[in-house]
């Protein structure tokens, strides 16, 4: 709901600051006073249009700010913590716009898209006037009015996810069969190469294990003849490790007296000498037993040429091949009879379709049915507002080719015919401006228990009627106001005195400046403000007594 709204150096309004409440809102002045402000103002805050020539004379911008209550309003909460701009229950539109023509938009103070202001301002508020603002020549809020009246929103947002599953699937389908051939030759190659891959069996650390047997191997030679030295060294050679050690013991042995301090030399040169014989023992056993294997050599260098040769085959180091056939298999098996093949896509599409096709006839089986009791009931609505003769339909049409779309399976249009004997056709083709006005009046009066868009904006509603019409009028709007909010901008006394709050707007002009006026007015107020609106500027008696009466009669109004 609006419950603020801050208009500031816009058109002749330099600083309007407007408080609203629940109910209907009447605004009524002069011609020329600037009643449109208000309603413009909100266009742009709901994210109309900008103009530079709005933009006060002599001021650097135009700002305007309208603020929402949105505590019952769960579709805009949730649209607001989606994007990540929520703040509680509050919500706060801000629009503004340079001498240049620039223009500015912010959510609960965080600059934005115009077009994010745009789609969450058409979840708050609905303008209906005779310009811009006339949603109700979309095909979208027909659909919308539609499903909210019939109860099915919900089945048609599950519809809609529906559909865009299928979508999905169908386009993916249709990419994979247009590259069919791509398709093909690659699922060849990843199966020559897999099959490679797995002739090749690589194990991880494999190669390392290799590259050392095959060091060994290669210098069996070497290896032999350097350990046969060392045995030699350490215990067959004339000059050996062992004899040497020997002779120094002796020499310690037969010192001429006893001197401890060489106790643990001996002690050491004892353990040497042990150990040379045990070092000496284990290097013959070695060469002895130690045979040159040139088939294993071979056998190693073959292994490990292929394991070479595939890396740079698929130029990658060979440390990374188990890896890449594991890669392999898997894109091997999504194209080869996995989630995506030719086959799976095509039963995954057909079972999708199924699905959308359930949920789309359900919904097209509760729109035929509220379809024909919503005609009905506008029907009533437009004969109480002087409009009998006109003939109100909702028109299901199949989609062409029985395609599938986002909405379902039917194309939903509000048709009129004006006069009798005529076709009905498009709203926009038909209604004039006042006869769209009480139109989209006679629809929302019908619709308000379903709405889910809690604040509704009528510009002239009342344009070409009058009498028993306009009061009519005015009990609707007032209607509407009871289940939400409604602003109306209006000429006739009849509407103004339903009202719940009655807005004034006036013009003055100070220091060669004109500037606009917009103050609620108290009760004795707009009884004086009915009486300029039922007499002009010479006010009788007679005309202040009606102007009560048909004020006390307004307020006691319920419908």
């Amino acid at each position: 709901m609006l419950i603020q709204l801050t208009v500031s150096n816009y058109a002749i309004a330099e600083r309007v600051n407007l408080h609203f409440s629940k109910g209907m809102t009447a605004l009524t002045g002069e011609t020329g006073a600037g009643k449109s402000i208000v309603l413009d103002a909100l266009g742009l805050a709901m994210g109309g249009r900008a103009d530079a020539g709005a933009v006060r004379h002599g001021a650097k911008r135009a700002d305007i700010t309208a603020s929402f209550d949105i505590t019952r309003i769960a579709v805009a909460r949730q649209w607001l913590e989606e994007h990540e701009l929520d703040d509680k229950d509050d919500c706060i539109l801000r629009r503004t716009i340079s001498k240049d023509g620039r223009s500015k938009a912010f959510i609960n103070g965080r600059p934005c898209p115009l077009s994010q202001l745009k789609e969450l301002g058409g979840q708050l508020m609905d303008i209906h006037s005779q310009h811009q603002h006339q949603s109700l020549l979309q095909k979208d809020t027909h659909r919308k009015l539609l499903d909210e009246f019939s109860g099915s929103d919900n089945l048609a947002e599950h519809t809609r996810n529906a559909w865009k599953s299928w979508n999905q699937t169908r386009q993916k389908l249709d990419l994979r069969r247009q590259n069919a051939d791509e398709a093909e030759a690659k699922l060849q190659l990843l199966r020559y190469q897999v099959e490679e891959l797995d002739r090749l069996a690589l194990e991880s650390g494999e190669q390392e294990i290799l590259e050392q047997e095959q060091a060994q191997l290669s210098q069996a030679d070497a290896v032999l003849h350097s350990s046969h030295q060392a045995a030699l060294f350490c215990t067959e050679d004339d000059t050996n490790a062992a004899d040497l050690l020997r002779q120094a013991l002796q020499q310690l042995e037969q010192l001429p007296v006893d001197v401890p301090a060489l106790a643990d030399t001996i002690q050491m040169l004892t353990e040497a000498q042990i150990q040379i014989a045990e070092a000496g023992d284990n290097l013959r056993h070695f060469v002895e037993d130690y045979e040159a294997d040139p088939a294993r050599l071979a056998e190693v260098e073959e292994r490990l040429s292929a394991i070479y040769q595939m890396a740079r085959k698929h130029r990658i180091t060979p440390e990374e091949l188990p890896e890449l056939h594991q890669r392999l298999d898997r894109e091997l098996a999504e194209l080869d009879g996995g989630e995506g093949s030719l086959e799976q896509l095509d039963i995954e599409l057909g079972k999708q379709r199924e699905q959308f096709d359930e949920l789309a006839k359900q919904l097209s089986e509760k729109r035929e049915q509220a379809a024909a009791e919503l005609d009905q009931r506008i029907a009533a609505e437009l004969v109480q507002l002087g409009m009998p003769a006109v003939q109100f339909v909702t028109r299901l049409g199949r989609n062409s080719n029985d395609e599938p779309a986002p909405h379902g399976m039917e194309d939903i249009e509000f048709l009129v015919s004006a006069n009798p004997g005529q076709p009905a056709r498009p709203l926009a083709k038909v209604a004039s401006g006042g006869e769209l006005s009480r139109i989209s009046l006679a629809i929302q009066v019908v619709v308000a228990q379903t709405s889910t868009t809690p604040t509704l904006v009528f510009d002239e509603v009342d344009v070409g009627i009058g009498g028993g019409t306009a009061e009519v009028v005015g009990r609707l709007l007032r209607s509407l106001g009871s289940n939400g909010q409604v602003l109306c901008v209006t000429h006739l006394p009849q509407v103004a005195a339903q009202c719940h709050q009655h807005l004034f707007v006036s013009k003055f002009t100070e220091q060669d400046a004109t500037y606009s006026r917009i103050e609620p007015l108290d009760d004795q107020g707009r009884i004086s403000e009915v009486a300029r609106m039922l007499g002009g500027v010479d006010m009788t008696e007679h005309t202040i007594a009606h102007a009560r009466e048909m004020f006390v009669k307004g307020q006691a109004t319920h419908h």
